[in-house]
């Protein structure tokens, strides 16, 4: 049934594109994966605090399809995810883990390994991101939902702007059950 209303953006617009990488603040770059990056994924999914919030393990196998995969993702419009890395050596991730071409939206997820945390390296990611996602792309809005528990994850999000709307009730089930999660964005 055709839509009344003209896309935001036009399908295509991440795949017209290379995906870049991108500076941010004190010498952090979010770059594309690259296949040498599993056995960093598989340590994260290992990581309890990482588990705890994404709620997934990793084999070395799945490291190397979740890696796979992204490239596709950014073809089909649907989804970006970087390497951060701090110094060259990987720091965390950051994706636009689920892009609306149409509605000009995305949302945002993020993790830092433990090694680099306390440097706000998942707050540079973000601002980063943020500039991108709103000059180049062209999104009108970028979310982060998080866990009201995540009180980590909440902090980076209203450090970088993002302004919170509102509490989702029993939205996200996580190991220990269902949890509340935090809606924060940021509008172009």
């Amino acid at each position: 049934m055709p839509s009344l209303v003209t896309p935001a953006l036009p399908a295509g617009t991440l795949a017209a594109l290379t995906q870049p990488s991108l500076d941010g603040d004190g010498g952090l770059r979010l770059r594309p994966w690259r296949a040498a990056d599993a056995d960093t994924v598989v340590a994260a999914y290992t990581d309890p605090d990482i588990q705890r919030w994404h709620c997934r393990t990793m084999t070395p196998g799945e490291a190397r399809d979740w890696i796979d995969r992204w490239p596709a993702r950014w073809q089909a419009g649907t989804g970006a995810g970087w390497a951060v890395t701090d110094g060259g050596a990987v720091a965390g991730q950051i994706s636009l883990r689920r892009i609306d071409l149409a509605e000009a939206l995305a949302e945002v997820s993020y993790w830092v390994l433990p090694h680099a945390r306390g440097r706000r390296v998942a707050g540079r990611a973000l601002a980063a991101l943020t500039g991108w996602s709103f000059g180049t792309l062209g999104l009108h809005r970028v979310e982060v939902c998080h866990s009201t528990a995540n009180l980590a994850s909440c902090r980076v999000a209203s450090r970088a702007g993002y302004a919170l709307e509102g509490t989702k009730r029993g939205e996200a089930r996580h190991t220990d059950g269902w949890h509340d999660m935090h809606l924060h964005a940021r509008i172009s």
